[in-house]
């Protein structure tokens, strides 16, 4: 028998409202003469970096920011990239530059997210972006966990105090998770698959978030009675259907609040982003 109801926690209600918001704030920037422009470059045709990459332009026509679009052939010479990416860095009319990863094997991802200059680097990889953020200095927030943050606070889930388990270390999600999470005050323990008791550390947390990469890994066992569980995992189950990496119905039997999969974490890190293109505008007008 499931007791409480468990609160869902709607990214595409929450992501709807932050793309509301960043649109009237690049409509008023409009009015002042001063566009908005993200550059999406995209090397080779991978299926799901094509998805990810209409989304993006699909919320970019949404919200008013103006994108362009580089389709690169998968046999790009790097020095190509690279060349393109100064070029970009140099206009005065981009805020934002976002090369989508995976990149063909060809290419260095690190060299290529080091050419882009960090007053335009919207997807916070750049090293100085991952300085900044460590030493709370300004810089631009890497989307998913700023985004989680956002899901966090706008479904009224306190973080200051809290025991926070972060399950995964990667560079994208666990490790500036984990201190974002700290800067809100919660208390913050980074697991993973080399943790000796995973179960028994994630049981402690009131707040659970699981990036895996592994579907429907995190059964109710993991889970403490009550805790907020944030699922980031986007896998496909035995039937090839889109899951998790969270076993959701098992979970929400026990959890107190939960994400779901699709529409959870997914929209939120495109409204990041909408809204790091805007900081970046906002900045520029500071600085000129």
């Amino acid at each position: 028998m499931r007791g409480k109801m468990v609160q869902i926690i709607d990214g595409k209600a929450i992501s709807a409202a932050i793309k509301d918001e960043v649109k009237c704030e690049v409509k008023a920037l409009a009015q002042k003469g001063i566009t908005v422009t993200l550059a999406v470059i995209q090397v080779g045709n991978n299926q799901a970096s094509t998805v990810y990459v209409n989304n993006k332009k699909k919320a970019c026509a949404y919200t008013g920011i103006r994108s362009l679009a580089y389709e690169l052939p998968e046999e790009t010479k790097q020095e190509e990239l690279l060349s393109l990416i100064r070029d970009l860095n140099e206009r005065e009319d981009v805020d934002g530059i976002l090369v989508q990863l995976p990149l063909p094997v060809h290419m260095d991802e690190d060299e290529v997210i080091r050419a882009i200059s960090p007053e335009k680097d919207v997807d916070g990889f750049h090293p100085e972006s991952v300085g900044a953020l460590c030493i709370g200095q300004p810089g631009f927030l890497p989307c998913t966990p700023a985004g989680i943050i956002e899901l966090l606070k706008r479904s009224n889930i306190p973080i200051e105090g809290k025991e926070c388990v972060v399950i995964g270390r990667s560079n994208i999600v666990g490790k500036p998770m984990a201190i974002l999470l700290l800067r809100e005050n919660g208390t913050v323990t980074v697991a993973h698959s080399r943790t000796a008791d995973l179960k028994a550390t994630a049981k402690r947390a009131d707040i659970l978030v699981v990036a895996t990469g592994k579907a429907k890994m995190i059964t109710r066992d993991y889970v403490k009675p009550g805790a907020a569980v944030i699922d980031v995992g986007m896998d496909r189950d035995e039937n090839n259907r889109l899951c998790g990496d969270v076993d959701y119905e098992d979970v929400a039997t026990t959890a107190g609040a939960i994400t779901p999969v699709p529409g959870g974490v997914g929209p939120m890190t495109i409204a990041m982003l909408m809204k790091n293109c805007l900081e970046s505008a906002q900045r520029k007008m500071k600085r000129t």
